[in-house]
């Protein structure tokens, strides 16, 4: 299969390991950076997908408290005094 050609700029440091990579794996640079991008591409999939499926319930159950994430470690303190309290 012939493809397009793409030209990247990429620094020294990962040049070169994309080479020792190539040489380690006797593969192409071209087919080592496919392989990384399909990879990239199913993480970022999954990623997505993950964020629709949940997207419905997102605010869907809130406390009605709009300052939790701001006085957790409060409530988080006055719970193990409490705790403490009753030993």
């Amino acid at each position: 299969m012939t493809g397009q050609i793409t030209t990247a700029r990429l620094p020294a440091d990962t040049r070169n390991k994309l080479l020792i990579l190539s040489r380690l794996k006797h593969k192409t640079k071209s087919d080592i950076i496919k392989e990384s991008l399909d990879m990239y591409y199913e993480y970022e999939e999954k990623e997505i997908a993950s964020f629709d499926l949940g997207e419905p319930y997102f605010g869907k159950y809130g406390s009605g408290e709009h300052d939790r994430s701001v006085t957790y470690k409060q409530r988080i303190k006055e719970k193990l005094r409490a705790k403490l309290d009753t030993h």
